[in-house]
């Protein structure tokens, strides 16, 4: 009976009809007594229908079915009612206290620095916006996925462990009886159900048979479907798979695409379907095909379709119970228990061990689920977290082993949830206490690297592989977790545990103390460098694991001496070789040495030694806690084997001095690679650091236990044995070798320096009396000596600490001031000046060439200042007790001999055993003797002081030299001529020798001796003198460079006076970017009513010579119309920077593009740029085609498309693709007494009628014959005989201009560029469309530049640059010539097409109407075109100037008014605009003008009052009438009034007007010529496509237009990093990673780098930017990559450039990639130069550049962008 149930309750859900459906099994199941029997018999049932087409699923069909047939069902039998209702109500049951959000790669996440226990504490994007952590010094950081939200976690933070929404009471309701609506019924239901649903997940999905189900769930016949599954890897690239796919499967490309990206997201993917026979074919098949590429093939199997069915299922369900639990706490734990329990009777563990160990065999979505089922219960409840962490502790190892031979990234492993366990500081203790992890850890490192150890028993990484150790550093992470926080109790069980780990941890730095010995090689060079780069990767990932078990160790006295102890062992052990060999003996000054005889320039020697520097690290700890008195209980006297101890340390600190001795140079790179880490701040403090404390603590050591072993002579003796230098010290060698004697010196530099450490660094807390803050203080100030710093080179230098702070912030206000970044560059630090006195120039950390740096500031600052050069040392602080007998070093005997020995040899003319260097590093050592002396006596009588460096400095040599003290030699130093540079450090260290005399004698006598006082007075005075002296030369040097600087700028102004032309090109480049030009700044004496550039009255223009010099032969020539072409460099290019409509389509058809009319909303312009240099049009054809030969013969990717004529101006490197003839300006003179005569005949009405005459003249002449009707404007019988085809003639005319071949041959090359690069269309210059291109480019680059003016404030005229200047006069007066190079005819049509706008009688076919066009193109064009009236077959003529002036005056008149009408149709009523005069006369014109107007449109007059219509009018035109002004300038030469080189709204308008010969009030131009306008008016009113284009209000331009700027950005950066989170591609469902870019153009977000949104454009890949970029701004665009803060300028499909991203931190740097991920704001200043880059059309130049300075040989694939 039950399976007829059963089979009912199939049938009626799979149809499921009757809402009762999920009821039905849920009531059954609870009926059964084995609830896991009957679910599995039901999912037998129904999983392998529902999830049948696994090659393509219909997946929403799927999932219905699921849900109503499977997962509805559970959640009735769990809730026993309607599950919707119950999950609402737990919905609201109040918010639970942790976010536990898990992160996907690429999401931003945030940490505090003033808040977070350490840096793996996060917060996600919505918990750090409503947390208090916003306000504080937090990071941002990209995350690499499988992460998660801390908050709510109060282990995590020291403060604000809550965001707003996680608050505890911060839910909805704060009735606590709210807060557990589960009631007993759900959770024993839960019980029952739970343990089921995750042996399901659990079986499945570690299910290995692939053709058999387990017993239970095998019900149905077997059928014959089985599927060829290829699952996902790290060794083969994408190409690699799709090359076998389509090889092996006989596929598509898109198929076998579509698979890969499925398999890489995924892990597995079904390919091919069919019987086993197939698959297994199609498995051989993909596995050869794929070993032909790679070693390693494929991993590919062949599943049963059922199998495959359940598996996908059961991950359907991990999903399932994820949602469950994130209703409730008491789900989560009852889960976790169900995972915990062990099977009884059964070998295996628990089931959630079960999964982790089999996490290494899973495929890629399988993991991220069950990683997040854990995540989403174990890691939500402490209690559960700690067991789950035992359980992963128990099977540590294991896991970590599969790990490393898995090849599947970190973030997908299960060893990534390390970190989420060990970092918590109660749980890190528990497992320390519990299971000893840092042993578990320690035995796992030296398990897993046992292949890297050699005979010795050694670490040896020759012929590593990166990606396995780079696994193996996963270990030595966790290592660094647990130790993050150190613990406050110590109780009895932890102290042993701890110990266990530490003597545990030993063993490894047992197996690395002396590893990879190396041998100098003697004779050949080496023949393969060894790899070296593991051994240092191991030594940075250590460094700070042992600081921090140093740390660890310091916590407590008795710890740190056990420790000690256990590590003094370790060292022992590992040096039981040094005991045994043989000796040798050195005797220097009646000491006596005994030593091993060892060479390093011979025997084997290890730059590793992390056992000797930990032992220097714990008792540098051993000093500061006091404890050293202690020792001997632990470690005796006779045990301590101080020579063994130093040896180690020393031989490192020998071998990298005769590394720099170029002693080595056999052995390659690597020696000099691993010296480099050895001394740089990623390593230094775990190595060299501590070989200089190590000399340090045994030299005292050494003084401590007694002359028997050693006293500090003996100690010298042995240094001097090392560095091989003992000979040298003899007085007997004179070596001739001039290798051999550099060598001995550079020791002998190298070996002083180390002594100098040894005595004089103190700042390290436990060796000298300072604190943490003293040291890095200290290590700022010397940094900041070399040169001012920005923050992130400061912290670059610092080393960090285990939570990668340098502690910089807190101190560096203390010692340098910051300097804000100007618009480029950044902020920088710059040392106070009371900081100076600190430097030491042999500070231990620089490096040579930072030591030089240093050292040449700081004497050039002091000369600046007038002060001596001397640099001695700062009075060093006091050593602490344990390191107070190291001074003894200093006036011991061997020491002095040293010292004395220098100075004799550089004495000694013969002798050339020293350099100036050495001397230098001896009088430093002399002035630390002296300053310990003279501190130590200021401190105490002089009876205590044992300290004599002075004594002993000051008694007589025994050698032959006639017996001189030191002193004495240094009086001879000082007269020696190639020691001028040292002669203020010897006055010092005399002055100081005094000094310390002086107190010596103090103390013993108190009444001084006058004498003393005497010579000391003596010496002062002379001092005085050196002062004087010094002070006199310095002030007649300055004199002799103020004269010679004066002789200089005289020359250089004469220069200038010559040159000036040129000079004036050039300025451009010598950075007076906005230099004002030339002739336009001292206009010549041109009386105010002549500056008028329309009509009778126009004033004269003014032309001087000019003579110019070209760049490339630097020959000069003078600009004339019959001289050879001489041009201007240029580029043309398509610009969207004015348009109205952003993003616009273009008509790609651009063979059928008619460009004569423009839009008014300027979508598309061309903009002609010039950089303004000149040269020959011979010359730069040469050139040019020079670099296309060049760049035939260069490999790399080449900067500029040749094809389309790109080169880079030969001086400023700037990249243009044409050039633009010059050509002279042509003076016309107007006689007034004609214009006057003219002034009566020539009104606008017969002008018009004229002009009508000669067009249908023409018309006639070509029509043949046919009589054509002359359109007719007036109707007053005047009879069309008054105005024949000539009349215009008789205005007057003269003969055309001729221009040489050599300029004509630039006109056309020049107009051609234009028509081919602003149609995108190939070069024609037949093309009817050229002329109409080049106005084109004219009247848009005039309105570019005006728009540029007007936004940044600047004055129309006076401030243009001078490329501006030079460019614009150079276009115009080439569209002047250009109208003669082509068929007059041709220009004729065109001319008629662009009057009939204004002309409405001339019915010439297509012409737009009058809302449709920009009016200012018009006047442009029609102004260039108007002469084409007065050609002849017969005769070439021209207008005179006369009829010129009137034909322009007219042109524009015309058009202004259109342009008027224009405004006021489109007027915008609602604008806010300062309120003009009521009842002014403009008003009053105003209102009656637009009442007439709507007579006729019908369109009812806005009802604005007439002061609106008057200021919207004025606000309107105003771009139009400057960018009139400019363009009759550049066209005529006419100086224009003062007012527009000032910078004042109401002069501007005046003074535009009475140049262009307008009255202020524009409505009295209707008055004046009504009668001839008013039916142009009827007809331009009553066109029915413009009525239409009001209607629909939307589409029309208003006007003035709408500047534009680039989007506005948010000031917090992390406000855009919160938009990129929500951003969601739009083609793709997947949550994968994806490159949100934002356009700066129009704001849209898009997906980049990315295959899902990549389109084909001409045949060819372009991404998603290049795309969008075409559309948006021509090509031409920028772009933030949000995520890495990054700005890109793009261009065309295959270039562009990073850009530095406008915003700064509060160090004002940039954080390309949120590297340093300080807080980021915008900077307006930055962000108003991208916009000014964008608004003068460089963005093409800025890529230019700096592809040019970039030059790489494969760049970024900028078209995928």
């Amino acid at each position: 009976m039950a399976d007829d149930e059963t089979d009912g309750t199939e049938r009626m859900d799979v149809s499921s009809e009757p809402p009762l459906a999920p009821q039905r099994p849920a009531s059954w199941w609870d009926q059964q007594a084995d609830f896991y029997t009957a679910f599995l018999h039901h999912l037998a049932q129904l999983v392998p229908e529902i999830y049948f087409a696994e090659m393509d699923p219909d997946l929403e069909k799927q999932e219905e079915s699921v849900q109503v047939s499977i997962l509805t069902p559970l959640e009735w039998c769990l809730f026993g009612e309607d599950p919707d209702i119950c999950l609402e109500k737990l919905k609201h049951s109040g918010a639970f206290q942790l976010c536990g959000k898990v992160f996907k790669s690429g999401e931003t996440t945030y940490s505090c620095r003033d808040c977070a226990i350490d840096p793996t504490c996060v917060l996600c994007m919505d918990c750090f916006q409503s947390s208090v952590h916003k306000n504080h010094r937090y990071k941002m950081h990209t995350s690499t996925g499988g992460g998660f939200c801390d908050c709510g976690d109060t282990e995590a933070w020291k403060t604000g462990p809550f965001c707003m929404d996680h608050e505890p009471g911060r839910a909805s309701t704060t009735k606590e009886t709210l807060h557990c609506p589960l009631n007993e019924e759900v959770i024993a239901q839960a019980r029952k159900i739970f343990p089921s649903v995750i042996k399901y997940i659990v079986e499945m999905t570690i299910w290995e048979e692939e053709k058999e189900l387990p017993p239970e769930l095998q019900i149905r016949e077997k059928n014959e479907r089985y599927y060829c599954v290829l699952f996902n890897d790290e060794h083969h690239s994408y190409d690699h798979v799709i090359y076998s796919l389509q090889r092996a499967l006989d596929c598509e490309l898109a198929e076998a695409q579509l698979h890969t990206t499925a398999i890489d997201k995924e892990g597995r993917r079904a390919v091919k379907a069919g019987v086993y026979a197939a698959c297994q074919e199609a498995k051989e098949d993909i596995k050869s095909h794929s070993e032909n590429v790679s070693q390693h093939p494929l991993h590919v199997e062949v599943l049963h379709s059922v199998v495959m069915a359940h598996q996908k299922f059961a991950l359907r369900l991990g999903s399932w119970m994820n949602k469950i639990m994130s209703y409730s706490s008491d789900f989560r734990q009852i889960f976790c228990q169900a995972c915990l329990i062990e099977e009884p009777g059964s070998e295996n563990p628990c089931l959630i061990s079960r999964l982790m160990l089999w996490d290494a065999k899973l495929y890629k979505g399988a993991r991220k689920i069950l990683h997040e089922l854990i995540f989403s219960s174990f890691f939500m409840e402490m209690e559960y977290k700690k067991l789950f962490a035992m359980e992963f502790v128990k099977y540590y190892k294991q896991l970590q082993k599969e790990y490393i031979s898995d090849d599947h990234d970190r973030s997908i492993s299960i060893t990534a949830l390390s970190v989420q366990m060990f970092t918590v500081p109660t749980l890190a203790r528990h497992l320390i206490e519990e299971q000893n992890v840092i042993s578990v850890i320690t035995e796992t490192l030296l398990e897993v690297l046992p292949e890297y150890l050699d005979r010795n028993n050694k670490f040896n990484f020759q012929g590593y592989s990166q990606d396995k150790l780079g696994r193996v550093y996963a270990v030595i992470c966790d290592l660094k977790y647990i130790l993050i926080s150190k613990p406050i109790i110590w109780t009895e069980r932890l102290r042993a545990q701890f110990l266990e780990g530490f003597r545990s941890f030993l063993k490894i730095l047992t197996c690395m103390q002396g590893m990879e010995e190396i041998r100098r090689q003697v004779g050949q060079h080496i023949e393969v460098d060894p790899d070296w780069e593991a051994a240092i990767a191991i030594q940075m990932q250590l460094k700070n694991i042992l600081l921090m078990l140093q740390e660890w160790c310091a916590c407590d006295e008795d710890l740190l001496l056990v420790a000690y102890k256990e590590c003094h062992k370790a060292v022992m052990k590992c040096s039981t070789n040094f005991m045994s060999s043989s000796k040798t003996v050195v005797q220097l000054c009646g000491h006596v040495l005994e030593t091993k005889s060892y060479r390093v320039s011979e025997d084997l020697v290890s730059i590793h030694l992390p056992l000797s520097r930990t032992l220097a690290g714990l008792h540098v700890r051993l000093s500061r806690l006091g404890a050293v008195s202690r020792l001997h209980e632990f470690v005796p006297f006779e045990g301590f084997q101080v020579e063994v101890l130093v040896e180690y340390p020393l031989r490192c600190l020998v071998l990298v001095a005769q590394v720099v001795a170029e002693m080595w140079r056999r052995n390659g790179l690597s020696l000099i690679s691993q010296v480099f880490y050895y001394q740089d701040v990623k390593c230094r403090e775990e190595m060299y650091d501590k070989d200089i404390i190590m000399l340090q603590e045994m030299q005292h050591s050494i003084s401590q236990i007694g002359a028997s072993i050693m006293d500090p002579n003996k100690f010298l003796l042995l240094v001097l044995q090392r560095y091989e230098l003992a000979d040298a010290f003899n007085k007997t060698i004179a070596p001739k070798d001039q290798d051999l004697i550099k060598q001995y010196n550079t020791l002998i530099e190298e070996m002083l320096q180390v002594l100098i450490y040894i005595v004089g660094e103190r700042y390290v807390p436990g060796v000298g009396n300072v604190t943490k803050e003293e040291v890095i203080m200290r290590e700022i100030t010397h940094l900041l000596c070399i040169e001012p710093m920005p923050h992130s080179a400061i912290a670059r230098n610092l080393p960090e600490n285990e939570n990668n702070e340098t502690g910089l912030e807190n101190v560096i206000n203390k010692v340098a001031t910051f300097k804000k970044p100007g618009v480029s560059g950044h902020g920088v630090y710059e040392l106070k000046d009371e900081s100076l006195k600190d430097f030491n120039m042999y500070f231990y950390h620089y490096s040579k060439t930072q030591h030089s740096k240093a050292e040449h500031m700081q004497k050039k600052r002091r000369k600046q200042e007038n002060k001596d050069e001397a640099l001695p040392p700062p009075p060093p602080p006091e050593f602490c007790p344990a390191f107070s007998k190291v001074i003894n070093l200093l006036n011991c005997d061997i020491m002095m001999y040293i010292l004395r020995t220098i100075f004799e040899r550089a004495v000694d003319t013969d002798s050339n055993l020293w350099t100036e260097g050495m001397l230098q590093m001896a009088f430093h050592i002399l002035a630390l003797g002296l300053l310990e002396e003279k501190q130590q006596l200021q401190k105490a009588p002089e009876e205590e002081v044992t300290f004599d460096f002075y004594h002993k400095a000051s008694r007589l040599g025994s050698s032959a030299m006639n017996a001189q003290n030191i002193q004495m030699l240094l009086e001879k130093l000082k007269g020696i001529p190639q020691l001028e540079g040292q002669k203020d450090m010897i006055t010092w260290i005399l002055q100081m020798f005094d000094t310390v005399k002086r107190l010596r004698e103090k103390s013993s006598l108190v009444v001084a001796t006058t004498s003393g006082l005497e010579s000391i007075k003596n010496e002062e005075i002379t001092h005085d003198k050196e002062k004087a002296e010094r002070k006199r030369k310095a002030e007649a040097a300055r004199l002799h460079r103020q004269k010679i600087m004066a002789q200089m700028s005289a020359l250089q102004k004469n220069f200038i006076e010559t040159h000036k032309l040129m000079y004036d090109s050039t300025s451009e480049i010598t950075g007076k970017e906005d230099s004002i030009m030339e002739e336009e700044s001292s206009p010549p004496a041109v009386s105010d009513h002549s500056r008028v550039a329309l009509g009778p009255k126009r004033g004269p223009a003014v032309t001087e010579k000019e003579v110019l010099t070209c760049i490339l032969c630097q020959e000069e020539q003078e600009v004339k119309l019959e001289n050879n072409a001489m041009v201007l460099s240029a580029c043309v290019q398509k610009s969207t920077a004015l348009t109205q409509h952003r993003g616009k389509p273009i008509d790609l058809l651009a063979e059928m593009l008619d460009p004569l009319f423009m839009d008014p909303d300027l979508a598309h312009g061309t903009y002609t740029g010039s950089c303004g240099h000149v040269m020959h049009a011979v010359c730069w054809q040469k050139y040019f085609e020079a670099v296309q030969l060049s760049s035939q013969q260069r490999i790399h990717v080449d900067l500029f498309d040749l094809e389309s004529g790109e080169y880079l101006c030969p001086l400023c490197k700037s990249l243009c693709n044409t050039v633009i003839p010059i050509i002279p300006l042509q003076p016309q003179k107007i006689s007034s007494e004609n214009a006057e005569a003219l002034a009566q005949l020539l009104t606008l009405a017969r002008w018009i009628q004229t002009v009508l005459a000669r067009i249908s003249g023409y018309k006639m002449k070509h029509a043949k014959g046919e009589t054509p009707t002359v359109p007719v404007l007036f109707n007053q019988g005047m009879g069309d005989s008054t105005f024949e085809f000539h009349s215009i003639l008789s205005f007057g005319v003269q003969s055309s201009v001729k221009y040489s071949n050599s300029i004509k041959e630039m006109v056309i090359l020049f107009a051609t560029t234009i028509y081919r690069i602003g149609l995108k269309v190939p070069p024609d210059e037949l093309d009817p469309r050229v002329p109409m291109m080049t106005w084109g480019t004219c009247a848009f680059t005039i309105q570019a530049i005006e728009n540029l003016l007007g936004d940044e404030g600047k004055p129309l005229f006076g401030a243009l640059q001078n490329r501006q200047h030079n460019g614009l006069r150079a276009l115009m007066q080439f569209a002047v010539a250009q109208r003669t190079t082509c068929s007059q005819v041709l220009i004729q049509k065109h001319l008629v097409r662009l009057l009939s706008v204004v002309l409405p009688n001339l019915q010439s076919e297509d012409t737009p109407y009058l809302l449709s066009v920009d009016l200012f193109h018009v006047l442009v064009g029609a102004v260039l075109a108007f002469p084409s009236l007065y050609w002849d077959d017969t005769v070439d003529l021209q207008p005179s100037a006369v009829s010129a002036s009137y034909n322009h005056l007219y042109l524009f008149h015309l058009i202004t008014m259109a342009h008027m009408l224009q405004i006021l149709l489109t007027i915008d009523t609602g604008l806010p605009l300062v309120q003009g005069e009521e009842d002014s006369e403009e008003a009053r014109c105003a209102s009656a003008f637009l009442a007439e107007v709507s007579q006729h449109t019908g369109f009812i007059g806005c009802g604005a009052p007439g002061w609106y219509l008057w200021v919207s009018l004025k606000n309107g035109i105003i771009p139009y009438l400057r960018c009139a002004a400019l363009f009759f300038h550049y066209l005529l030469g006419v100086t224009p009034p003062e007012e527009l080189f000032a910078n004042s709204a109401e002069g501007e308008y005046s003074a535009l007007c009475s140049y262009l010969s307008l009255p202020t009030n524009l409505f009295l131009l209707f008055q004046e010529y009504w009668d001839t306008v008013r039916p142009l008016l009827l007809r331009w009113c009553t066109d029915p496509a413009s009525l239409n284009a009001l209607k629909q209000k939307s589409a029309v331009v208003r006007y003035p237009r709408k500047r534009n700027s680039l989007i506005e950005l948010p000031d917090d950066y992390s406000c855009l990093l919160n938009q990129a989170s929500h951003f969601r591609c739009p083609r793709s469902a997947d949550d994968e990673r994806k490159h949100p870019v934002l356009c700066l153009f129009c704001g849209a977000i898009l997906c980049s780098q990315n295959i899902c949104c990549q389109e084909i454009v001409n045949g060819e890949e372009v991404g998603a930017c290049v795309f969008h970029a075409l559309h948006c701004g021509a090509g031409v665009c920028i772009f933030l990559k949000i995520r890495e803060c990054r700005v890109v300028l793009v261009e065309g499909k295959a270039r562009g450039c990073a850009y530095p991203a406008p915003y700064l931190d509060e160090y004002g740097e940039t954080d390309p990639g949120l590297k340093r991920g300080n807080p980021l704001h915008l900077s307006r200043e930055r962000y108003r130069k991208l916009h000014l880059v964008w608004q003068q059309h460089c963005i093409i130049e800025e890529i230019a550049r700096s592809q040019e300075t970039n030059q790489m040989l494969f760049g970024f694939n900028w078209q995928l962008l």
